[in-house]
């Protein structure tokens, strides 16, 4: 069956980047003026840079990474207060220190992302943590501008609070965020060859900015002036970021997860093993075992779609931290379609695809799997010989699907109106309204 879901491109970083690029000091710039900016370009750099003081660097400290493993296991797990009492353990021994305050941060990003970036309850804690980071990290900068772990707390934290301004369409503050978060990265790039966690902000970078320039050939002229990317480079970092940092170890493996499934890369079995990782390590995640349930289900593997499927409404049910309506609309849907098809019990898939409605609108989905829900609910009101059932669902999917799809196709075509005829109605008639 056709992929359903589209991943979003990733517009977390390609809306940051495009917010950077077309800032308002640079369409105030004429073209003579442009011509001057310096022509940066961030390259891989593993050597490690020499009569560096890397004392106090708490992302080099091997204690420190041993005794926060259990912490970041925690926040990508879903256990956001035993992770933030482990962060707040940090914060009374390193009050400051950047690393707690990002991590803390980081822990209410997480809480958002399950809802694709809509809950805000937590935003102004969010932005509050990462300010901090990012004064702790300009103090320290400012003793010393070797220390390139306070330009990776700057670029990292600025680029953080950059995707959810862009999120909430404040593109002022994601732009000003964005370049201070560029403006970082250049520096902390020298730094790469001590650690893979230097790493992670130029791998996002080198993959996204050729992505910006294909997906917006608009844009290249103005790329021109901005740091060049390196797809393949790019993508051999976040590789080697997954596989050995610790704290950006799995962001970089969420990243590798959207990117590789996407039809840019069109890697679906190195996607796939990604994701398997990532549902296994963190089995509470929601975000991670709804991701590896579709691509189960894309993928043709329903009985592991199923299982997947059916325990992540078993969570959502016992009220496990993050399983909303959002979760809910996507195993419901999973659930119903291999009810229908695989088992041909139209009766609870009727059931799950009713429930994918109400997550979906409970959610404001009300496109892709809640379409598909209609359209697949309708077919199964033909089938029970329920023609007005039909018709309604069929009145959705008209309503809201784009009109080239065959769904909009299909649905049009059974509501398009019969000619009158005079007297009773025939049989045909009435054939032609059941078919």
């Amino acid at each position: 069956m056709k992929q359903l879901h589209k991943p979003s491109a990733l517009r977390y970083i390609g809306g940051l980047l495009i917010c950077l690029l077309m800032g308002s000091e640079l369409r105030a710039q004429t073209p003579d003026t442009a011509l001057t900016r310096r022509n940066i370009r961030l390259e891989n750099v593993d050597i490690a840079p020499a009569a560096v003081d890397t004392k106090g660097w708490l992302l080099l400290d091997k204690d420190i990474q041993t005794e926060l493993e259990g912490g970041v296991q925690n926040l990508y797990n879903f256990k956001f207060d035993k992770a933030e009492k482990q962060f707040r353990s940090l914060r009374r021994r390193y009050p400051e220190h950047p690393l707690p305050y990002f991590l803390m941060g980081l822990s209410q990003w997480w809480k958002i992302v399950p809802t694709n970036i809509t809950e805000k309850s937590v935003d102004k804690l969010f932005f509050a943590y990462m300010d901090t980071a990012t004064t702790k990290a300009e103090t320290l900068y400012d003793q010393d501008e070797q220390n390139y772990e306070a330009s990776f707390f700057l670029s990292a934290s600025y680029a953080f609070s950059a995707r959810l301004h862009s999120e909430r369409h404040d593109w002022g503050a994601a732009t000003v965020a964005s370049k201070r978060a560029l403006k970082y990265l250049e520096l902390s790039k020298q730094a790469n060859g001590l650690s893979p966690e230097f790493l992670f902000g130029q791998a996002l970078f080198n993959y996204y900015a050729v992505w910006i320039a294909d997906e917006f050939p608009w844009l290249r002229p103005v790329l021109l002036f901005f740091p060049k990317g390196n797809t393949q480079l790019g993508l051999q970092q976040l590789r080697n970021v997954a596989a050995n940092a610790v704290y950006t170890g799995p962001e970089a493996k969420f990243f590798l997860m959207k990117i590789l499934s996407s039809e840019r890369e069109n890697s679906p079995e190195e996607a796939l093993k990604v994701t398997r990782q990532l549902a296994a390590t963190y089995p509470d995640n929601p975000y991670f075992q709804r991701q590896y349930a579709m691509q189960c289900f894309n993928g043709g593997n329903f009985a592991e779609c199923e299982r997947l499927s059916l325990s992540i409404l078993d969570k959502y049910n016992r009220g496990l931290t993050g399983y909303e309506s959002f979760s809910g609309r996507y195993a419901t849907y999973f659930l119903g379609y291999i009810q229908q098809t695989k088992y041909k019990s139209l009766a609870a898939a009727k059931d799950y695809y009713q429930r994918c409605l109400v997550f979906s609108e409970l959610t404001g989905q009300t496109d892709g799997y809640y379409l598909y829900a209609s359209l697949n609910m309708a077919r199964i009101a033909l089938k029970q010989n329920d023609p007005a059932a039909a018709r309604r669902h069929f009145q959705v999917v008209t309503s809201k699907a784009d009109h080239k799809t065959a769904m909009y196709k299909e649905a049009k075509a059974y509501l398009k109106p019969q000619k009158k005829r005079p007297g009773k109605p025939t049989a045909a008639g009435l054939a032609s309204e059941r078919r």
